[in-house]
């Protein structure tokens, strides 16, 4: 099996490498090899390569700066998706495109289906809709998993800044009225191999694609999230200066941001559970993890 993986350099695309090696010849990506704002270097790298499988967790991520760059954004985070979907018809191939709840504007009081309707409130969650939206209308045999709050060793994350803020600062302030599940790459990419693996062996005409929710177990805040990381830090010996105690709770209204967040950003999982017959972790254990890596 020929796989080719988008994003090699980011979160997701990083623990991919390691999770995907055992299951076919992986070529890895990220804009030194295809830039993907440019559709037609991504044409001339799929029917060059002519993979069995795309992977693609890359996309545009700077929530805030999409708002100033929405061109460069839906370039990314939705044509480039319609064009893999299209090559993947072409050679009978299949992908794999990870989403986002700012798909969602976050004012459900339960946990988000996938039968819900998406009312994105900012460019970054529009052009990743569309996304969404065009992979389907490709044809192309795909799996969406829709997941939130990314973590992980590799790369920049909420939980890294709040290590790097608690070693420079006596307390700080972190948002607590907005609501989710953090989900650590690794979590993801292993998961991600799973399903692989059960399409290899089930062949693609029994497999149940589509889209699913795919995040870590449970439930937090920000402002809580920041308390456990400081605080396993500091169990773990990390000097601080800030510990959980001085994290404060504030809204989203003390802190404004040029892209609007959701305010709920919990996903339902049950559809993923059950059909594919696997548990998923609780936050708090893929952020351990993580802590133990990272410190």
């Amino acid at each position: 099996m020929k796989i080719l993986l988008t994003g090699k350099n980011g979160q997701v695309g990083f623990e991919l490498q390691r999770t995907l090696a055992p299951l076919g010849e992986v070529h890895a990506i990220d804009i030194a090899e295809c830039n993907l704002a440019d559709e037609n270097a991504i044409r001339r790298l799929v029917q060059a390569l002519q993979p069995d499988l795309i992977v693609n967790p890359a996309a545009y991520t700077a929530v805030d700066k999409a708002e100033s760059e929405p061109a460069l954004a839906a370039a990314i985070n939705t044509r480039a998706i319609a064009v893999f979907g299209e090559e993947a018809v072409k050679l009978g191939a299949w992908v794999i495109h990870y989403s986002t709840d700012y798909v969602f504007d976050g004012t459900k009081q339960g946990h988000y289906t996938e039968q819900d309707a998406t009312n994105p409130q900012s460019v970054y969650g529009r052009t990743k809709r569309d996304g969404e939206l065009a992979l389907q209308q490709s044809g192309a045999k795909h799996l969406i998993l829709r997941t939130s709050w990314v973590v992980g060793a590799h790369g920049a994350n909420f939980a890294k800044t709040m290590l790097r803020l608690a070693a420079e600062r006596d307390s700080l302030n972190v948002v607590a009225d907005q609501f989710g599940a953090p989900t650590s790459a690794a979590l993801l990419a292993d998961i991600t191999a799973h399903l692989v693996r059960q399409c290899q062996r089930e062949g693609k005409q029994t497999f149940p694609f589509g889209t699913y929710h795919l995040v870590a177990g449970g439930e937090t805040n920000w402002c809580d999230y920041a308390r456990f990381v400081v605080g396993e830090a500091s169990k773990a010996g990390k000097t601080l200066k800030a510990s959980p105690e001085t994290i404060h709770p504030i809204t989203t209204a003390d802190y404004p941001l040029p892209a609007p967040r959701p305010a709920n950003s919990r996903l339902d999982t049950s559809h993923f559970r059950t059909t594919f017959g696997l548990a998923l972790p609780d936050w708090e254990t893929g952020v351990h993890h993580i802590l133990q890596q990272i410190l």
